[in-house]
């Protein structure tokens, strides 16, 4: 999938949903041709999967079990850190926690909780890689054990729902620079049919509205989420007439593009230029200068789906709040004050 994201011009996650025929996936027809088109020039054909399954064996003998279906695990590492929270949360209580991959097949993902409820679940965690409102499959409603939904939601509110507050990160990051002095502010989005990226690029506006900076879309570049799109994009900005003195980059990987463009035009940061990322991936405190980001709560919202839990919940009954978790700022090396000559 690294290669033909390569070669189509668009992410992973991108060649993930399109390779998988994902459904409730917004992409243009000219985005999946021009990723079935990459796949086949490399050579590739989608798998064939087996009609004949080994049978599921149920196991007796657990108790306090919780099932965690998510659509995909490989492609960034959110689905694990939220799994490793709930099973914090879940051994804190004695439960034991069963995971399952569903690709959001609409043959096997029903098969997957099939499997899991005949282990004897007495809850289901389900969860989407990427944040956004789902149809909830209608055999999420007929299980008669609590559902929770971690990253995503239902416009009918049947079932408790936790998300990260993006808008709440993109404001809060482009905050942080406005407070340092920053007023030329540029950000490099993600794809846009996500809807994280809708959310911090909403978040960024807002900041600049409420420290009374015009808006202008010439800062506003559009990314894939990887490191070649952040150093395309940074190019692009320092070859503005009026370059901007920061730069709020939507995920870390961004900016390590970014850093890459900046340091090759000679610029240092955070003396000439401030950088902010997202996410905190592991690879924020190693860059150098260690990069200003925010934290994803994918910890705290596993964690937050066991303990609802604790509280009695009538399966396909009720409405329910979504609840939205905080993505608090990290403060590193990576900015600083305008520089003199920008003032």
């Amino acid at each position: 999938m690294t290669d033909i994201a390569r070669a189509a011009g668009c992410s992973q996650a991108t060649v993930s949903f399109v390779l998988n025929n994902s459904p409730g996936i917004r992409l243009s027809q000219q985005t999946r041709d021009r990723v079935i088109e990459a796949a086949r020039s490399l050579g590739y054909s989608p798998p064939v999967f087996s009609a004949l399954r080994p049978a599921v064996t149920p196991f007796e003998g657990l108790d306090g079990v919780i099932g965690f279906a998510v659509d995909q695990l490989a492609t960034s590492p959110e689905a694990v850190v939220a799994i490793e929270g709930a099973r914090q949360a879940s051994w804190n209580a004695g439960n034991v926690l069963l995971v399952a991959q569903t690709m959001g097949d609409a043959v096997m993902e029903p098969r997957a909780i099939q499997a899991l409820t005949r282990r004897g679940i007495s809850a289901l965690i389900y969860m989407t890689i990427f944040t956004r409102e789902i149809t909830a499959p209608d055999f999420l409603y007929g299980l008669d054990i609590p559902v929770i939904l971690l990253n995503c939601y239902t416009a009918d509110y049947a079932f408790p729902a936790v998300v990260p507050s993006e808008i709440a990160g993109g404001q809060s990051a482009t905050r942080h620079l406005i407070g340092h002095g920053h007023r030329r502010i540029a950000t490099i989005t993600g794809e846009p049919w996500m809807q994280a990226a809708q959310d911090r690029l909403k978040g960024y506006r807002r900041a600049l509205a409420t420290a009374d900076i015009p808006f202008d879309p010439e800062l506003v570049v559009e990314g894939d989420w990887s490191a070649s799109a952040g150093y395309a994009a940074t190019v692009k900005l320092l070859a503005l007439k009026d370059r901007p003195t920061a730069i709020f980059c939507q995920n870390d990987r961004t900016a390590i593009g970014c850093y890459e463009a900046l340091k090759e035009a000679g610029l240092h940061i955070p003396q000439d230029i401030s950088v902010v990322g997202y996410d905190d991936e592991e690879i924020a405190r190693h860059l150098f200068p260690p990069l200003t980001t925010s934290i994803l709560p994918h910890l705290a919202m596993g964690q937050w789906a066991i303990e609802q839990l604790e509280t009695p919940l009538t399966p396909g009954h009720g409405r329910y709040p979504i609840t939205k978790l905080e993505c608090p700022l990290v403060e590193r090396e990576s900015v600083g004050k305008v520089p003199a000559q920008s003032r």
